[in-house]
């Protein structure tokens, strides 16, 4: 592997081709069809838009250690760029980690994988909280969100608001007209809530299946709910938590047939157990988080009936999905240009040229060979 110049199987958006590609400047400079110096598959750098943290670390721990330590595992499965998501918090617990996030973007290795926050919360219905602590939801007050925006500066990429709340409405079009992704999440409403909210900004549904309403009797007629939405309404995008364990294969097959690899994006939700051995771990930050722990593969909340978030990772991702039935083609576009340009990532997510130079080459088994981000290699094996 030179070092600004790449060889083997380019996955471009017009197919798999024997080629090259070089860069300079973090940019990628030439992309060339031809021989091949060696089998591995050179894919557009994989990008995480719902990640909590990894390696033992959550980015809601609020220090540089733990933002870089989450990175660093990360991008030793295949990640290029995050977004690093937070949970429902004190407000003074946001806004730290806004300052961390600053901070963090000047590291010499990891920086380049950050590109903004993703803010899960605290906008969300009760009764689909899940993992989210109930003790810090409310809905969307305009004094409040906007007290978020300022402070935040330009950082924040989604946003994940569950739509039927009082105030709702109103933020959508805020976070549309500043070019935030408006997503849809843990939320209870029905399907004329959800097409209301589509005309106010909201674009994406987070983790689909995952804290959301499904089809309702009520008096004997029949309501559908967000995950019905997902489906009825064609231009929504969804993004799907691709570890085998939050939805089977058959489930994903199903929603990667629905949707299409244009509409559906791949998220690991990873928390802190990432990386980690199964057994006791913290969701959420160490000093405001929940116990819970992890088993076969999954964390999972005290007594198992419910899921606390994954531990996947991003080859995982694209190893699952491909057992699903996407191809590798599909597999690798739900984990970066998908994802890319739900949330407005002009400069990444495939291999063009002008485009950032972020690879993520692995062999046959998804096995990860190396990362680059931003023209740097933050992980070789």
């Amino acid at each position: 592997m030179g070092k600004n110049y790449l060889s083997g199987k380019l996955i471009t958006q017009s197919g798999i081709i024997n080629g090259s590609v070089s860069f300079e400047n973090g940019i990628i400079g030439a992309v060339s069809e031809g021989s091949a110096e060696n089998g591995f598959y050179i894919a557009p750098g994989f990008i995480d838009i719902h990640v909590h943290g990894g390696g033992g670390h959550d980015f809601m721990d609020g220090t540089e250690e733990a933002f870089l330590g989450a990175a660093k595992l990360h991008s030793s499965h295949g990640t290029a760029t995050l977004l690093p998501t937070t949970l429902t918090c004190p407000d003074e617990e946001l806004f730290h980690s806004f300052s961390v996030l600053r901070n963090v973007k000047n590291d010499d290795t990891y920086g380049d994988m950050f590109y903004g926050m993703h803010l899960e919360g605290p906008y969300f219905s009760p009764a689909q909280a899940g993992a989210q602590d109930p003790k810090y939801l409310k809905s969307p007050n305009k004094e409040h969100y906007e007290a978020i925006l300022k402070e935040a500066d330009g950082l924040i990429t989604r946003w994940s608001v569950a739509p039927e709340l009082e105030g709702a409405t109103e933020l959508g079009d805020t976070l549309a007209s500043l070019g935030i992704c408006a997503s849809m999440g843990h939320s209870d409403a029905l399907y004329e809530t959800v097409l209301e909210a589509t005309k106010h900004g909201y674009t994406h549904l987070t983790h689909f299946y995952s804290g959301m309403s499904s089809l309702t009797r009520k008096r004997g007629y029949r309501y559908p709910g967000m995950i019905e939405s997902g489906y009825m309404i064609d231009e929504l995008t969804v993004e799907v938590i691709c570890d085998g364990k939050h939805l089977p294969h058959s489930m994903l097959n199903y929603v990667f047939r629905a949707k299409g690899a244009d509409k559906c994006a791949l998220v690991t939700d990873a928390m802190r157990g990432a990386g980690m051995t199964e057994g006791k771990t913290i969701l959420g930050s160490l000093t405001n988080g929940q116990e819970c722990y992890i088993e076969d593969g999954v964390a999972k909340m005290p007594g198992g009936e419910a899921f606390a978030g994954s531990v996947a990772t991003t080859d995982r991702l694209v190893r699952n999905a491909i057992i699903a039935g996407a191809s590798l083609e599909n597999a690798v576009k739900m984990m970066t240009a998908t994802p890319a340009k739900l949330t407005g990532m002009t400069d990444r997510g495939e291999i063009a040229v002008g485009k950032r130079a972020d690879f993520t080459v692995f062999d046959d088994e998804i096995n990860i060979i190396a990362v680059i981000s931003g023209g740097k290699i933050i992980y070789e094996r």
